[in-house]
């Protein structure tokens, strides 16, 4: 007989999102741009000197001394890993566990309580605004009554766009006595950075968590890292499994560092469509939040999210079903495409409200 799953984790469902053959993949937040052709290049050139049949740097320390020069900070303060979730992964398994709390404030990305109740990890939730913001004084209250050891921010917020003033962030690390996590998985599309708060006091329990999947194009590489004091860096370390990040994930990561230009070209460009974008979407029948990030998000007022999603679909046009998830009934989320795709997909929408 097969043993069964852990009874904490029995009724707990993975994180999907649709894979359907459409013309136009707006749902998860990808870039829609290729790699420039001198990056191809470049990883070429890196891929044939490396030893394949040798185990890679167990501490990426190219790739890590990369991201540390990039934010002008000292390699002992940058963890890197397969992702952002295994960054969190790793987190919650070094600072959370058994006996320990997490403090999200939903509606917020998934993965964040996800894996905290994965790692076994008590989970509470508190809610946030009307408008999906959150104010410094409710997030201070709820620090202070919990005080998690691990207290999650999400600036953009995944799915509802807005930022985190800084002011949230100071009262979260006034008011609790452990980690201050901020996913800034979109935090190029913003105009504002956890990272600028970690001189203050309380940065030495700030993190910051980024990603290579979104602004950098590279998705299908699987390359996250954070930014923390030397403490919370050795404690990821303490519990990374051994050569978690391949050789290739590191060449790939490495070279994208040298086309830093490049990137934030493609950063202006997607902001310039999500503004243009959420103009035209204003003149339709919808409900619509601000977003500093790469997608935005709405609910149709005159029929029901998930038809909308289908018919959307059924015109080979995909976006992100929102619709079941708590506090957010009837809402679709659609990523920031190319120009084309945009219009492809507001000609659909129109056609369909």
């Amino acid at each position: 007989m097969t043993p069964e799953v852990r009874s904490d984790l029995s009724k707990l469902t993975g994180y999907h999102s649709a894979q359907v053959d459409v013309d136009v993949r707006l749902n998860t937040n990808e870039s829609p741009f290729a790699l420039p052709a001198a990056f191809t290049e470049r990883l070429g050139e890196q891929l044939h000197s490396l030893d394949l049949n040798r185990y890679p740097d167990r501490d990426a320390t190219v790739l890590r001394s990369g991201i540390a020069l990039l934010h002008d900070v000292d390699l002992g303060e940058v963890f890197a890993a397969n992702g952002s979730n295994e960054v969190i992964q790793t987190l919650l398994l070094a600072f959370g566990g058994p006996g320990r709390t997490a403090l999200v404030f939903e509606p917020t990305y998934a993965l964040h309580s996800h894996i905290s109740k994965i790692t076994g990890t008590t989970v509470v939730s508190a809610e946030r605004g009307g408008d999906f913001d959150l104010r410094a004084d409710h997030v201070a209250e709820v620090a202070r009554e919990f005080d998690p050891e691990v207290l999650f921010l999400c600036s953009p917020n995944n799915p509802t766009g807005g930022t985190d003033d800084p002011d949230v962030v100071r009262a979260a690390l006034d008011s609790t006595t452990g980690l201050v996590v901020v996913d800034e998985a979109y935090g190029q599309f913003a105009d504002t950075t956890a990272l600028d708060l970690r001189s203050e006091p309380g940065g030495d329990r700030l993190v910051i968590s980024r990603t290579f999947s979104k602004t950098w194009a590279l998705a299908g590489v699987r390359l996250g890292y954070l930014v923390a004091a030397p403490g919370v860096v050795a404690g990821c370390q303490h519990v990374a499994l051994p050569y978690h990040l391949s050789a290739l994930t590191q060449a790939a990561g490495t070279c994208a560092l040298e086309f830093v230009a490049e990137m934030e070209n493609q950063v202006a460009e997607l902001v310039r469509q999500r503004e243009s974008l959420w103009s035209q979407m204003a003149q339709l029948d919808l409900e619509l939040w601000p977003s500093r990030s790469n997608f935005i998000l709405f609910r149709p007022t005159t029929k029901g999210g998930h038809d909308v999603w289908q018919d959307l679909v059924e015109r080979s046009v995909l976006v992100r079903d929102c619709s079941s998830w708590d506090r957010l009934d009837d809402c679709l989320r659609v990523t920031i495409g190319t120009s084309a795709e945009n219009t492809r997909f507001l000609e659909a929408l129109k056609e369909i409200l």
